[in-house]
């Protein structure tokens, strides 16, 4: 594996770890919150960044991709969903709707390692099922980056 898709994936796991905790206890001062998240991890601040982006663009359309998952996620209740489960959605639908330069199925492969990583067995089949019907509206290609 080579270092940069290790790194990504680090970054994915930290962003994911921080709204996860962002979901259970909203911060008064995010900046100050992230400060200390990233202090407790293994490699500099400066290392995830990637991270960093995918934290903030993910809190700042929180509403956006909130009423996604609530449209996708069929037969279920939104306060219904597990808050791990959702930090994952959350992510995962970040990427794919507003970073173009990641294929939308390495969104999706790396929401169900997460989900394989961290919550139930069930969630690896819901959130492939959210995240599925939410690729088949992108109107992309769902295997290149996007060069709009």
């Amino acid at each position: 594996m080579n270092s940069q898709f290790t790194q990504r994936r680090e970054c994915r796991a930290a962003a994911f770890q921080y709204l996860y905790a962002w979901s259970v206890n909203q911060p008064a001062a995010l900046g100050d919150d992230l400060r200390l998240f990233f202090e407790h991890l293994e490699q500099p601040r400066d290392y995830y960044a990637f991270a960093e982006e995918l934290i903030h663009g993910a809190i700042e359309h929180v509403v956006e991709l909130d009423g996604h998952i609530k449209g996708l996620a069929h037969n279920w209740e939104f306060e219904r969903i597990a808050k791990i489960d959702l930090a994952i959605l959350r992510l995962a639908m970040f990427e794919m709707l507003h970073r173009k330069d990641i294929p939308p199925v390495v969104s999706i492969n790396e929401a169900i390692d997460l989900s394989k990583l961290y919550s139930s067995a069930d969630a690896k089949r819901f959130i492939n099922g959210v995240l599925d019907r939410m690729k088949d509206q992108l109107g992309r290609d769902l295997r290149k980056p996007s060069t709009e």
